[in-house]
């Protein structure tokens, strides 16, 4: 077996193939857009190369065929609560179903990390936000949801063979759109829908500047301070609403407002690799013609929990069972959707699991982002749990 780092267009379009030749045979794999995966290696287009590096390899076997891949970067951005130790990542891992090979993988991740200051590694993550290609499955392996990671079960134990141990869990969540709310958020929708002071509404792509705005500045209260995250302003929260309008459903992104200003938010999207699952990986003309077509047509039953935020002062107090239950009314009588599969929530994170239980969401699939601590003899710590 050989090790050939990814230096060229040429070994770089290799690296999107491994997948494909390794899941061959898997009738649930979803071949992610080439596009999608590129642009996280590309420095005009990935922010977090403002604050680390990268590095790839691929894996071959003595008759030269593609066997598996790895990626490592460091990012000075990149903390969890609790860290003792500079800490690297591992993503985009690929590999035949042998631990010799697996080992080999790590073993050059690790040590390229070693020599760039780390003292630990966790994978698969990404190079960049944490709403993509985040954890390794372990539990529900059905196809992914857009941006989602996919594997085959034995790479638990690759994983765990090498030593990586459990730093969290990443709980996903399915949800029957018919299901009808009770409780806390009929409770909750009653106080606040007869209040004139409060009002939701859902978006419109016309004033996307105006709610991109409103997005940052939820998200700059409730989220920048957690994980390491830093400010959203709103030039960039625009940018972002521009980059999803083509696959925005007005009627499936929520906002809450106390007296005119933002409070909460609760962000979903079609789930396009519905779409995507017919591309092999393309998005040329063509297929951006067919995505338009498709997604007309109406062929998308399924969408994705994105992001949900309540500003802190209003923690506590039912706004998002008033936010949920105000959009379900909703996306319930005037959408098509059948099923809704809520992104990740860490397991350190009690208070949003809570939602999604009392929601009667069903646990979809289960991943996992393990961490390897480079000295042996340094005690492990999962993830603090946040209060």
């Amino acid at each position: 077996m050989q090790l050939l780092p990814v230096l060229d267009s040429a070994s770089a379009k290799e690296f999107l193939q491994v997948p494909v030749i390794i899941y061959k045979d898997d009738p649930n794999f979803i071949r992610p857009l080439d596009k999608d995966v590129n642009e996280v290696f590309d420095q005009k287009k990935n922010k977090a190369f403002r604050f680390g590096e990268c590095q790839r390899w691929l894996l071959k076997d003595e008759d030269d065929q593609l066997i598996g891949r790895i990626a490592a970067f460091v990012n000075k951005k990149y903390k969890n609560k609790g860290d003792e130790q500079k800490t690297g990542g591992i993503g985009f891992f690929e590999c035949i179903n042998d631990q010799l090979a697996a080992d080999m993988l790590f073993d050059v991740a690790k040590s390229w990390l070693m020599q760039h200051g780390m003292e630990a590694m966790d994978g698969p993550i990404n190079f960049g936000e944490r709403d993509r290609w985040w954890g390794l499955v372990v539990e529900g392996f059905k196809p992914p949801i857009y941006l989602m990671n996919y594997n085959y079960p034995y790479y638990v134990q690759l994983f765990e063979n090498y030593g990586f141990k459990n730093f969290f869990n990443q709980i996903c969540w399915h949800l029957v759109v018919d299901t009808q709310l009770s409780g806390k958020f009929l409770e909750m929708d009653k106080k606040y829908s007869t209040n004139p002071d409060y009002k939701t509404v859902h978006i419109s792509k016309n004033q996307l500047e105006k709610y991109a705005t409103d997005f940052s500045i939820i998200y700059n209260k409730a989220w920048a301070k957690h994980e390491g995250n830093k400010q959203l302003n709103k030039e960039v929260a625009f940018k972002m609403f521009q980059s999803m309008k083509p696959a925005i459903d007005e009627k499936l992104i929520w906002f809450v407002y106390f007296k005119n200003e933002p409070i909460a938010f609760w962000v979903n999207l079609p789930d396009l690799n519905q779409i995507f699952k017919n591309f092999n990986g393309k998005f040329g003309l063509l297929e951006k013609l067919k995505f338009l077509w498709l997604k007309k047509k109406g062929v998308n039953h399924k969408f994705t929990g994105i992001v949900f935020g309540v500003i802190p002062e209003f923690h506590g107090k039912g706004i998002d069972h008033y936010m949920i239950m105000q959009g379900a009314k909703v996306i319930q009588t005037e959408t098509r959707y059948d099923d809704l599969e809520l992104q990740w929530q860490g397991d350190f994170n009690p208070k949003i699991l809570n939602i999604s239980k009392n929601l009667g969401a069903a646990q979809s699939r289960r991943l996992v982002t393990y961490r390897y601590i480079f000295d042996r003899s340094k005690e492990f710590k999962r993830h603090p749990i946040l209060n």
